[in-house]
């Protein structure tokens, strides 16, 4: 891992709109069931950026696609975030929808429903390696690789990247559809990778293995570093096939877990490019992800 590497942080992935439902108890089929809901911004790459932005990275870029339903609000959201937007206007699709239902009880779980719309309709004709200018780190959103049309765009900038000598990260974003892809070709698709930060649940079933620490263990002989996201446990730092350290999570009081990982990715990321380790990034990640569960959305507080 390369640290203390000035430069932008250029933030490839998905920029969608989270309709967020907080509800208390088991939703009641059939009936109504009472619930606080908003909308709001979201998306993973989108959140990743903004939360980079707030931990203090001066220089935050990100590509994405939108539709033109909303591609205005977007763009002025990430604007006050302090985000540099540049955001495809998809002719056809709309903007891709979350609905983000959020129990209220003790661990503020969530539940989404993804319409990826407009989303996951990057593709190559949206890259330029004139994106890297000035660019000292490259991450890129699991969800990219969800779709044929972004995953070939996540090669691109993947290659592009090595090809400067800038480092890439990858959150592999959603179990549910890291199933349906399956491992060897997730595998395959990060090839080249520098950092990997999976959840719990993500890097295990990249492996097979029941434990984190095994499988993140197993994961850094794929991928030079792992760095695994266990929520309230905290985060593993993995690197040649041993667990580095552990790092314990800070103390929080969960209101909603919504974007909690992109949070950690935001801060880690931000920490590096400030010149941290990765044991300190992720401190600092875990403090990000403990900020994060205790507002309502994905999206940390705009400045000021």
């Amino acid at each position: 891992m390369t640290e203390g590497r000035h430069g932008a942080l250029l933030v490839v992935g998905d920029v969608v709109t989270d309709v967020v439902a907080r509800h208390r108890g088991p939703l009641a089929p059939g009936t109504d069931t009472a619930a606080a809901i908003r909308t709001v911004p979201g998306g993973a790459g989108a959140n990743v950026a903004c939360w980079a932005a707030h931990a203090g990275c001066a220089d935050v870029r990100l590509l994405g696609r939108v539709g033109a339903d909303a591609a205005a609000w977007h763009e002025r959201e990430l604007v006050a975030a302090g985000v540099r937007p540049r955001l495809v206007v998809d002719p056809e699709a709309a903007t891709g929808t979350v609905i983000c239902l959020v129990d209220t009880g003790a661990s503020a779980e969530r539940t989404f429903l993804t319409d990826s719309g407009a989303s996951l309709r990057l593709e190559p004709a949206d890259w330029s390696d004139a994106l890297l200018d000035g660019v000292g780190r490259l991450h890129l959103s699991g969800y990219l690789l969800f779709s044929e049309p972004s995953r070939a765009l996540a090669a691109l900038a993947l290659g592009a990247a090595r090809a400067r000598g800038v480092p890439v990260s990858l959150d592999p974003a959603s179990a549910g559809f890291l199933g349906e892809l399956g491992v060897d070709r997730f595998l395959a698709s990060v090839e080249g990778l520098d950092v990997l930060l999976p959840s719990r649940d993500e890097a295990c079933l990249l492996t097979g293995l029941p434990d984190p620490a095994d499988a993140a263990a197993k994961l850094s002989r794929h991928v030079p570093w792992v760095v695994a996201k266990l929520g309230a446990d905290g985060a593993l730092v993995a690197r040649g096939g041993s667990v580095l350290a552990r790092v314990p999570a800070a103390p929080a009081s969960p209101r909603d877990t919504t974007g909690a990982g992109d949070a950690f990715t935001g801060g880690f990321l931000a920490a590096l490019v400030a010149g941290a380790g990765p044991e300190d990034a992720a401190a600092e990640g875990c403090r990000a992800g403990a900020r994060a569960v205790e507002r309502v959305g994905g999206r940390p507080p705009l400045p000021g």
